[in-house]
């Protein structure tokens, strides 16, 4: 199994037309057709459905789209770490991480990083803590950000000095945004829009004074823009941190925090043993100097 006919396949599972495929990639449709029927026979599965209308993927062919995503990415970043001239530093960073303010301290310090090496470039993956782990797992990023307490014991990683606030996000014009704070009984009989990891906080539930599946959960997300649309058409109410949406006396939403202790705190995570490229390594470099040295 070659990388090009991975690539191949992924054209086609994109264009979902055996003829728009084969011109984005400037191939003839017998070749490219023949390419795909030799990897199902090879896989020994049924990739693709064959229509007059329009291509679709079996089960096995979306299983099989996620795999070659991850190894031809695996691929080029492979490539990129050892085609990277000797005499310039240049290159590429892969960094992953949920939705939280303290970002800001990653984006600072690659753009002083990418200030003193422009031909420096960073890619930034955003997910929860579960797709972020298993990228960093697979070598497919550099570094992972991660919200405590997702189980990071596994890598070296450092605590960055932010933390995020957790609230409720809500429209301006519910009752409930005329309060300071949010109490726990305020939100036992509201419906709620959680994150999928946050579903697993016991911290959260204690303050709560109920396990989540006791509560009225309209909604779950993984990333905060989309819920915070939800909120918006009244769907629910939703609990995340703060400093993520802009909110504003002009908005139609607002944030109000917790009247809790309740701090998050954020961790810099890479994969024990690891052998960075030069770019990946003069970032580490800064992290640590910015941060002190209190890998884990």
């Amino acid at each position: 199994m070659e990388i090009r006919v991975l690539k191949y396949f992924l054209a086609v599972a994109r264009e979902l037309s055996i003829s728009k495929a084969a011109e984005a990639l400037h191939i003839t449709q017998p070749t490219l057709s023949r390419q795909i029927m030799d990897l199902e026979e090879e896989l020994g599965t049924k990739l693709i459905v064959r229509s007059s209308k329009q291509l679709s993927l079996t089960g096995d062919g979306m299983l099989f789209k996620r795999r070659a995503e991850d190894i031809v990415n695996l691929a080029d970043k492979t490539i990129s770490e050892f085609t990277s001239g000797n005499d310039m530093i240049n290159g590429d960073v892969y960094i992953g991480g949920g939705e939280s303010d303290a970002m800001r301290l990653i984006a600072r310090i690659a753009a002083e990083l990418k200030t003193a090496y422009p031909d420096i470039r960073f890619h930034i993956f955003s997910n929860d803590s579960d797709d972020i782990a298993d990228k960093l797992d697979k070598g497919l990023l550099d570094f992972g950000i991660f919200m405590e307490p997702a189980d990071i014991t596994k890598y070296e990683y450092l605590r960055l000095p932010a933390f995020d606030t957790l609230g409720v996000l809500m429209r301006s014009d519910c009752p409930l945004a005329a309060r300071d704070v949010i109490e726990p009984e305020d939100l036992r009989s509201l419906p709620l829009i959680v994150s999928r990891q946050m579903l697993h906080s016991r911290e959260v539930a204690q303050w709560l004074g109920k396990d989540f599946d006791q509560l009225n959960i309209a909604a779950t997300y993984n990333l905060l823009y989309n819920a915070a649309l939800m909120a918006d058409e009244g769907l629910g109410f939703v609990l995340c941190f703060d400093k993520i949406i802009r909110t504003n006396e002009k908005n139609t939403i607002c944030f109000r925090p917790l009247a809790s202790d309740i701090k998050v705190h954020i961790d810099i995570a890479w994969k024990k043993y690891q052998a960075f490229s030069k770019p990946a390594e003069l970032f580490l470099k800064l992290v640590r100097e910015k941060f002190g040295d209190a890998a884990r």
